[in-house]
Parts: C-alpha cells; sequence; structure tokens
C-alpha cells in the first residue's frame, strides 16, 4: 500500500501534500510490463494525480491527467479518486531511450514537448471541469507546476521521482506538493524557497527511509506544521462487469448485433488493471433485448 499525508503550516499560509507511491508504482509496471523510462513516466503522473485527486472536495469526485507530447510513449493517463487511489495507462508501454544529459531517465524525451497536460475534473456536476496546458518540459512535475500557475493561479511546487532497479523493478516512488495559500506573504515565500533549495531528490529520501512526513517536515523547514491526515493509497481499478456491458450496449444495435452474429464469443480487456471479460454469443444477443 502506498501512504500520502497532508498537512498545513500553522499560520495558514502552506498546504501540502506527500506521497509514498513505491507500491503503487511497482504494481503499475507488473501490470503493463513497461520499459525503466515508462515506468518512471508513467509512475511520476500516477504519484501526481493521487495528490491532486485527493485535493478534491468531494468523495464522489475523480481526477483525470492526460499528457501527450508527441513523444514515443504517446497518450499517457492517470485517473485518481477522492481518496488519491489511482490507476493509469500508457499508450506504448516499451519505449528504449539513451540516458539523458544528467545520467537520468529520459523521461521528457519519452514524453515530448510537443502538446498538452490535460487536466479533467468531474466533480459531479453537469459537464466536469477541464483545463490545459502547453507541455513545459516532459519531465510531468515542471509541467503540473505550469498547470497550477496558469489554470488556477496558485504559487505550487511539485517534486515527483521514481527510481527504477536494473531488473526494471520499482526501488522508491514518490513525491509532493506544496501550495502557498492566499495568506501567504513575502516572508513565507522566502523561507519556503530557502528549504526547497536544500532539499534533496525524493527518491534519494524515500531510498534513504524517509516518509512522506519525514519529507514534508524538511521541505517545510522552519514552519510550525500540523498533520491534517494520513492514510493508506494504492493502485486500484473500478471496472466490473456491469461497466462493461454499458460500455457494450453504447456501441449501437447494429455494432452489438454484428459481433453477435460473427463470433462465437467477444473478450473486452481494460487497460487499467489487464483484466478480461468475456461475453458468450448468447449474452450478447441478451444485450442487443435491452436496446
Amino acid at each position: 500500500m502506498g501512504k500520502l499525508i497532508r498537512c498545513i503550516t500553522s499560520d495558514g499560509e502552506v498546504m501540502a501534500t506527500a506521497v509514498d507511491t513505491t507500491d503503487i508504482v511497482a504494481k503499475a509496471e507488473q501490470i503493463h510490463t513497461t520499459s525503466a523510462v515508462i515506468t518512471a513516466a508513467l509512475g511520476r503522473l500516477l504519484t501526481a494525480a493521487s495528490m491532486m485527486g485527493n485535493m478534491l472536495k468531494g468523495k464522489d469526485d475523480n481526477l483525470t491527467l492526460r499528457i501527450n507530447g508527441n513523444g514515443p510513449a504517446g497518450s499517457i493517463i492517470a485517473v485518481s479518486d477522492y481518496d488519491g487511489n489511482v490507476r493509469g495507462y500508457v499508450q506504448n508501454p516499451v519505449v528504449e531511450l539513451p540516458l539523458n544529459e544528467k545520467g537520468k531517465l529520459d523521461v521528457g524525451g519519452a514524453v515530448g514537448k510537443d502538446g498538452l497536460l490535460y487536466v479533467l475534473k468531474d466533480l459531479g456536476l453537469k459537464e466536469p471541469f477541464s483545463g490545459s496546458v502547453p507541455i513545459v518540459s516532459g519531465e510531468i512535475a515542471e509541467d503540473i507546476t505550469s498547470y497550477y500557475a496558469l489554470s488556477e493561479q496558485i504559487p505550487t511546487v511539485c517534486a515527483l521521482g521514481v527510481l527504477v532497479n536494473p531488473d526494471l523493478t520499482v526501488k522508491a516512488a514518490g513525491g509532493f506538493i506544496i501550495q502557498l495559500l492566499p495568506a501567504a506573504g513575502g516572508d513565507t515565500i522566502e523561507k519556503l524557497e530557502k528549504a526547497i533549495e536544500k532539499l534533496k531528490p525524493v527518491t534519494t529520501m524515500l531510498d534513504a527511509g524517509m516518509t512522506p512526513h519525514d519529507i514534508l517536515k524538511e521541505a517545510l523547514n522552519g514552519f510550525e506544521v500540523e498533520v491534517l491526515y494520513e492514510q493508506e493509497i494504492s493502485y486500484k481499478c473500478n471496472c466490473d462487469k456491469e461497466r462493461v456491458t454499458k460500455a457494450l450496449i453504447s456501441l449501437g444495435k447494429e455494432e452489438l448485433s454484428s459481433m453477435a452474429e460473427e463470433l462465437p464469443e467477444i473478450n473486452v480487456d481494460c487497460h487499467f488493471c489487464d483484466k478480461i471479460y468475456t461475453f458468450t454469443k448468447d449474452e450478447l444477443k441478451n444485450l442487443l433485448k435491452k436496446i
């Protein structure tokens, strides 16, 4: 299980969330059999989505992040519920690239920089809220920071990281999002900048055994911090046969009838968890009666 913590400074000027998503990203790698750089890209997006989803106010709200920079990874999608549980999908799970100039996995090269980051919030209204911003670097954390600055006008610091072992398993993954609240003054900004400058990379801290709470204490050094809550999070897909049935019905009578006549059965697989749902010819004919 992953871990999430949400904090606020006692002066009410800074809100912060941090997560350890090591187990979540490891499960995503197992489901999608991703190469190292794609594990890092998908893992970062899942980590960001978990924290952003947890910021939603309604228990039935959910958030979707989609990034496509026309790089070899194609579209990458991460969906989070109100609790921060996530699921994700990548168009091209295997991409091999040389390390970047810093000797790190070239996430920006895999994602690309010619495209948009989309943020969709389903808040239970008639139409979901949607926003998009041009991709800054494809490294994802900078793109999340840009989204908050341009679309929501919230000064934000976002750090994300995924450390992949030579055997392609996940050694560490996590991140944090720190946001200034309206009451924040110049002294708060300066103090926060100094604390952030001294921080080690997220994966370095996690690999050293630091918890999300430990990371926020370092990131908010000099502030008095109050913990709002801590909770477990997981890679969680909400697919079931009923949802798949509704999707098939939505195809319409003509297409469903064609399937029932031409195929002995059909298999529908979930992009997020790779679970396969099988429908026999008789089941398809029964679905036609519901249209």
